[in-house]
């Protein structure tokens, strides 16, 4: 018989999920490409917004844009910064999200611009705009034997 290798949540995964998504600037997301019906990925400038919610500022020229036009559903990895060797060993989230393209982004602009300055160049450009990234579900592999489910709320989400 088989272990399970997923542990039961706990504070700590739940605190190690929240500061990973705090210090997030990069991620990978993936989205559903309709034109090809595979799997596409990219790598994406991405922070939280207030409330914890991660937000991406895509251009919609890009696949990943118009492939969240036609379904929201996606899913973001995201490491945690720095280098510590294998990154193999990296604590590791992964997200099932949901796109919403926000459609009024007071508040956002000043706070991307802090953590993404040389976003100024092209951040009013017509074709960009913000898209929240709702998780729905969680995946954390905090390293060698610490695999743990999360839920919105254990994010910090409600």
């Amino acid at each position: 018989m088989t272990r399970d290798p997923i542990r039961a949540t706990s504070d700590d995964a739940r605190q190690t999920a929240r500061q990973m998504l705090a210090a997030m600037r990069h991620a990978v997301l993936a989205v559903n490409d309709p034109e090809t019906g595979h799997p596409h990925l990219s790598k994406i400038a991405c922070q939280i917004d207030a409330g914890g919610v991660p937000v991406a500022l895509l251009s919609g020229l890009a696949v990943h844009s118009r492939a969240l036009a036609t379904d929201p559903r996606a899913a973001l990895l995201v490491e945690a910064p720095g280098d510590r060797g294998d990154p193999m060993t990296w604590p590791r989230l992964s997200l099932q999200v949901v796109a919403q393209g926000v459609a009024d982004p007071a508040g956002l602009r000043d706070r991307w611009l802090r953590a993404h300055p040389k976003a100024a160049v092209f951040i009013d450009l017509p074709d960009f705009r913000f898209w929240r990234l709702m998780p729905q579900a969680g995946f954390l592999n905090a390293g060698f034997g610490a695999a743990f489910r999360l839920t919105p709320a254990d994010l910090g989400l409600s």
